[in-house]
């Protein structure tokens, strides 16, 4: 992990290991990518989708969801193929190497922690409605800031099927709230 200190603030990356996953996956050489997922395409289980060695792909995903935690940018992308880790095939792997190439692109980004005198927290909501074509569950998320600084994210699928955009978003929102009344608690 690579910490880079100014008068303005901390910048804390994770350029070296993202340079070592690329050189291990023999993706270092590949075309990059400006997105971690094609907007239009839908990871789900396709038919007729040969599979893949399944502890790769696991390991594979565990160094992702290591890096997300300084890659928000790549969070739910991430999230999105960690639930096929028990029965992945060529698709899910195809996703995981559009994500590699998105990192291939974007090698320095990190989180940005600014000196401020804002104190405040903000929370950041939103809700994919019937977004998994397995099960047509939503996707609630989050983001919250304190003192303008990112602090929590979260992208979970929601436990029950909404039946419209209003009631994910309702649930994404109390999502939110919850951890907002938790982080003022804390401070």
């Amino acid at each position: 992990m690579e910490i880079a200190r100014s008068k303005k603030g901390i910048v804390v990356s994770q350029q070296k290991y993202v340079i070592n996953l690329l050189k291990e996956t023999g993706m270092f050489g590949c075309k990059p990518a400006d997105t971690p997922m094609y907007y239009t395409i839908k990871v789900g289980v396709a038919e007729g989708s040969a599979p893949v060695d399944k502890g790769r792909y696991q390991r594979l995903i565990g160094k992702l969801i290591y890096l997300s935690h300084t890659r928000s940018d790549i969070s739910f992308s991430v999230s999105m193929v960690s639930q096929f880790m028990n029965n992945p095939t060529e698709e899910h792997m195809e996703a995981v190497y559009r994500i590699l190439r998105y990192l291939k692109m974007t090698l320095g980004r990190g989180l940005y922690f600014k000196k401020t005198q804002k104190k405040d927290v903000e929370i950041f909501t939103h809700a994919n409605w019937a977004s998994s074509i397995t099960d047509r569950r939503s996707t609630s998320g989050y983001y919250t800031f304190v003192w303008g600084n990112l602090v929590t994210l979260r992208s979970k699928k929601q436990l029950v099927v909404a039946r419209s955009s209003a009631k994910a978003e309702f649930r994404a929102v109390a999502q939110g709230i919850c951890e907002g009344i938790w982080l003022r608690r804390l401070l």
